[in-house]
């Protein structure tokens, strides 16, 4: 006689489990609309700000191009140039936003954090100078490619190095030999070869 009772039971188990408990409660469209803004956290740039640069030799023919892309901490360059004696060539960036030729002084010195007293050079215990780059090589046609990132410049403002792009704008200078990155001026680099402008865009 117990067995129909035991049946009862077992019945009212599958019931019982097709009963989930409730959900736990999640935000309000209200609170996730709460949530800040993206932004570039201190120290840190935002990235999508690009330049470029046409070289030209001291006679004012084309001699290649370079790029800028600004990086959360820096700016990546790329450089494509042509017409160079095959080696190593200083490369840098000079303070002033001009390119007459044949010697490219008028692009000035190299590019200076405000009013930093570094000497120049990468290895230089004195040194950086904003505008100081590793050397570019090229081969035995002429032509040299280089990329290269720089944390002591930038293509926005208050990204935390000098602005390429500021009032009297910035270029970009190869050199006739390699920079030893420790003498100084210029490393004993040698002439100004090649010069390109930098321009947003």
């Amino acid at each position: 006689m117990r067995l129909p009772l035991i049946a009862a039971g077992l019945l009212t188990l599958p019931l019982m489990a097709c009963n989930p408990a409730p959900a736990p409660e999640t935000a309000t469209p209200d609170t996730a609309a709460e949530a800040p803004a993206p932004h570039a956290p201190a120290g840190r740039a935002p990235v999508g700000a690009t330049a470029r640069a046409s070289l030209v030799n001291g006679t004012g023919e084309s001699a290649g191009r370079v790029t800028f892309r600004q990086g959360p901490t820096g700016v990546l360059i790329r450089v494509e140039a042509t017409g160079l004696t095959p080696g190593w060539h200083g490369l840098h960036l000079h303070g002033v936003g001009q390119c007459e030729g044949p010697k490219f002084t008028s692009a000035g010195s190299h590019v200076k954090h405000g009013d930093s007293t570094a000497m120049h050079g990468l290895l230089n215990a004195d040194g950086p100078e904003s505008g100081d780059l590793p050397n570019l090589y090229a081969g035995a046609d002429g032509r040299g490619f280089a990329e290269v990132f720089t944390a002591d410049a930038a293509l926005v403002e208050g990204a935390g190095g000098p602005n390429l792009l500021d009032a009297d704008g910035a270029a970009i200078l190869i050199h006739a030999g390699p920079d030893d990155h420790t003498a100084q001026p210029i490393g004993g680099s040698g002439d100004r070869v090649a010069c390109g402008i930098i321009t947003s865009g």
